[in-house]
């Protein structure tokens, strides 16, 4: 029945493909120009959706507090005259510059030394409050005395202007984008209900159309993001001879690693194309087998991408690498079936042409077709990560291999029917000699090779119990990177980098003051009755508060702390070093000026008072960061220490969303290895028919794959979102010898039983091409370490050495395995 299906199938193909070469190849070429037409569409997106877990509960509560409170996507500039701070070069500088940038378009306001309220020598009392607030540009400001508050008041030392007095900091905030959240919202509501019911006709109607209204007013906003950091660094480039500057903020990073993104596309794909051109003519010694993988190769990237950008879908920092990594997987199926056709025509030397192609197309049909699948399978099951943008690598390459392998069972015979006979003689190769070298070092050297074995083993377990998941985000960019520089200006001076909020609800208390006192002590500006001026802003809830803000202040990774204890500090220094009482307070929350309030209340109390923001600036560029650790420190404390119930403390900002991401990595990681080990083993079994015989061929892959992790576990390389798929990606790639080798070695097997013989014979034929593709993966994969993203580095480094290793057992261990356990049955039994 399977005869039949094979014959049936391979004889449409027959009459579809190879009985029309040419048509066959323009058909391709036409599709491939057609792709290539929707390559201006292509995206690329690195925004901060794309750091953070799908379907993350704290990302809509992370988006309420910043719409409450306001939001922590903002530019900053640092700022670091030649001649001081307070000079008039430094003064007038910053004054045109900050002129300069509100034109800039979107921006709301610019915050910096210029216009921030000066409060020293302002005391409680009516008058006081009620009165004018002076800047430092107000006529009556001393400079030095208002440099002397800029480095000592709680309210802007290391934020605003560093401890030294040499650092500044310019902070562009932008207006909200109603329209984006509008849609972003009236999404992610009918997404939510779709995952709990059935959506109605109308509603999946509407669903797709939100959607496809965000994605292109989210790709407007992109290009505008993109277009406002260019003016502002344009404009920053007219006041360097004034100070030295670095821009920082969320939106410069994530724009930024589209940099990134675009040079490594660029880099690694005309990289890895020179090389696959070196290695083919270095391999073959022929222009023909030059040409023909390399076009296979180019037609599918070319393809997948048009089929990308005609879909609208973006590319993200993870997904970017799919050129390669394609370029790589279809190498390979071209390679094994150059090798096999060559060792073909070099026994049958007078075969026919069409003898030569059909013969090929059948015997390396199905081995071919299982290293796709289980390539496949590898990327299949990074769906599980849980991660958007590792997911959509996962869909992307899945559909690339697809294309792919279609591609080259069109490409390969078409073009070899379109040429000339060809002739060959193997066994003459260097190739030949080195993969006839592996052969008599592994029958001459199995205790050693057994012995290498169980040390990987021992090392890889190890290094695994080392593993860990905690990064340092700066970590991910070279020192010679604006992203470093600003973020190390920005934590050592301006008070840390990575935001974290600390909301926290009211209790069951009350805080009413009645308000005939304010009229005994203050007139008749306030109205009788009762007024309440909020659960926290009270002596005693203000202490509280104040507390935790010391606390959270101590701890060695946190920057700057601001809160409402921040302003109950001010309040106490104008109060000549006394607490306010009361009365006071009620006083201060009703009387305080706008421009005060929307420094030192807004951003951090409640219209009704009832909720509180604690704001961190955590330190990424502190070695002892841990994130996990720092937020259940902080949580401890509160809950413990000041008796306040969990249910009313809540996380958010982006480094919560960023550590959800990271906290589910390793989890992912042993779900993932798991899955794809599994679906490969029963793969296996079902192409061999043999359960030892599969587990035989698993197990080189399995080991190389440990290896990579147990290297990164000894050498502290932490697991993030590039390096969560190497293990995956090794297995998966690295299986496809181990199908070849054990495919082949089954079918040399039954001409004479012998296994040392076999084992000679599949070194000199599918060894060379295990060789010949292990060898271009490697270098493959080691070209991204140009890369200016270090976790791309890790990823090709990583990934090479594990390919290397699982080339080196493939072609030992694996062969030693299937003679010692003699696993085949022979014909004559």
């Amino acid at each position: 029945m399977t005869q039949h299906k094979e014959s049936f199938f391979f004889t449409l193909y027959k009459r579809t493909v190879l009985d029309h070469p040419l048509v066959s190849l323009l058909l391709v070429i036409a599709l491939t120009v057609l792709a290539a037409s929707q390559l201006h569409k292509f995206r690329l997106d690195a925004s901060g959706e794309s750091l953070v877990l799908e379907n993350d509960q704290s990302l809509e509560y992370y988006r309420q507090v910043n719409e409450q409170y306001g939001s922590d996507d903002f530019l900053i500039i640092t700022w670091q005259p030649e001649k001081g701070l307070m000079s008039d070069e430094s003064i007038n500088g910053l004054k045109s510059l900050t002129s300069e940038l509100k034109d800039v378009q979107t921006v709301s306001t610019i915050n910096s030394i210029l216009n921030v309220p000066l409060l020293q020598g302002l005391t409680l009392d009516t008058d006081a409050l009620g009165e004018e607030i002076p800047t430092l540009q107000s006529a009556s400001i001393d400079r030095e005395e208002a440099l002397e508050e800029f480095t000592s008041s709680p309210i802007y030392k290391n934020l605003l202007v560093g401890e030294d007095g040499q650092t500044s900091a310019v902070q562009i905030n932008f207006k909200r984008d109603e329209q984006y959240f509008s849609l972003l919202n009236a999404r992610d509501e009918l997404r939510a209900k779709s995952s709990q019911q059935q959506l109605s006709a109308e509603e999946q109607q509407k669903l797709t159309q939100v959607e496809s209204e965000f994605d292109a007013y989210s790709k407007k906003v992109s290009e505008r993001t993109s277009a406002i950091i260019s003016e502002v660094r344009t404009i920053m480039e007219d006041y360097r001879d004034i100070a030295s500057m670095h821009l920082g903020g969320i939106s410069m990073i994530t724009n930024d690693m589209l940099t990134f993104i675009q040079h490594d596309i660029t880099v690694f794909g005309i990289g890895i194309l020179l090389f696959i051109m070196l290695a083919l003519f270095v391999f073959f010694g022929k222009l023909r087998w030059v040409v023909l993988p390399l076009f296979s190769c180019l037609v599918s990237v070319i393809m997948l991408a048009g089929l990308l950008s005609f879909l609208d879908w973006r590319i993200t920092v993870i997904s970017s690498n799919f050129p390669s990594i394609l370029l790589i997987v279809i190498l390979a199926l071209n390679v094994h079936l150059a090798v096999y056709y060559r060792d073909f025509i070099s026994a049958n030397p007078d075969s026919s042409q069409e003898l030569r192609v059909s013969q090929t197309l059948k015997t390396m049909f199905w081995p071919c077709f299982y290293t796709a699948l289980t390539t496949i399978v590898a990327f299949i099951s990074l769906l599980i990560s849980g991660i958007r943008p590792v997911i959509d690598f996962g869909w992307i390459m899945t559909i690339g291999i697809v294309l792919g392998f279609v591609v080259t069972f069109i490409i390969f015979p078409s073009f070899i029917q379109l040429q000339k006979k060809d002739a060959h003689t193997s066994g003459t190769s260097i190739t030949y000699k080195i993969t006839n070298w592996i052969y008599s070092f592994t029958v001459n050297y199995k205790v050693t090779i057994f012995v290498l074995t169980t040390a990987i083993i021992a090392f890889s377990a190890y290094g695994i119990t080392q593993l860990k998941v905690e990064n340092r985000f700066i970590d991910y960019f070279k020192p010679s990177t604006e992203i470093y520089q600003g973020m190390t200006v920005i934590d050592q001076k301006l008070g840390g980098t990575t935001p974290l909020d600390i909301v926290i609800d009211k209790g069951e208390e009350s805080a009413l003051v009645a308000d005939d006192e304010f009229a005994d002590e203050f007139g008749d500006e306030f109205d009788s009755g009762i007024y309440d001026p909020g659960y926290w802003f009270t002596g005693a809830k203000l202490k509280q508060v104040e507390r935790i803000h010391d606390f959270i202040d101590s701890l060695g990774v946190t920057g700057k702390v601001q809160s409402i204890a921040t302003y109950s500090k001010v309040l106490e220094t104008m109060n000549d070093g006394e607490y306010p009482d009361e009365l006071t307070l009620s006083l201060v929350h009703q009387k305080t000026p706008a421009e005060v309030r929307s420094v030192l209340m807004k951003p951090y109390l409640s219209e009704a008072g009832d909720q509180i923001r604690i704001n961190i600036r955590v330190q990424e560029t502190n070695h002892d960061l841990k994130r996990a650790e720092l937020i259940n420190t902080i949580n401890d404390y509160i809950v413990n220490e000041e008796s306040i119930a969990e249910d009313r403390v809540h996380f958010t900002g982006m480094l919560v969303l960023y550590n959800n991401m990271l906290e589910s990595l390793f989890d992912s990681q042993i779900k993932t290895i798991g899955a794809v080990y599994l679906a490969i083993l029963l793969m296996f079994v079902i192409l061999f028919r043999s359960v030892v015989l599969a587990i035989l061929a698993t197990i080189p892959n399995a080991l190389s794959a440990a290896l990579v992790l147990g290297i990164m576990g000894w050498m502290g390389v932490p697991m993030d979102m590039m390096t969560i798929t190497i293990a995956a990606i090794v297995i998966g790639i690295a299986v496809d010898n181990s199908i070849h080798y054990v495919h082949r070695f089954k079918a040399e097997f039954v001409k004479d039983n012998d296994y040392l013989e076999t084992m000679k014979r599949c070194h000199g034929s599918i060894g060379k091409a295990i060789y010949y593709t292990g060898v271009t993966v490697i270098f493959g994969f080691a070209i991204l370490a140009l890369s200016e993203f270090i976790p791309s580095i890790y990823f090709g480094l990583l990934t090479g050495l594990a390919m290397a290793v699982a080339l080196f057992l493939n072609l030992t261990l694996l062969p030693l395995l299937l003679i010692t356990m003699k696993p085949l049955k022979s014909s004559n039994s």
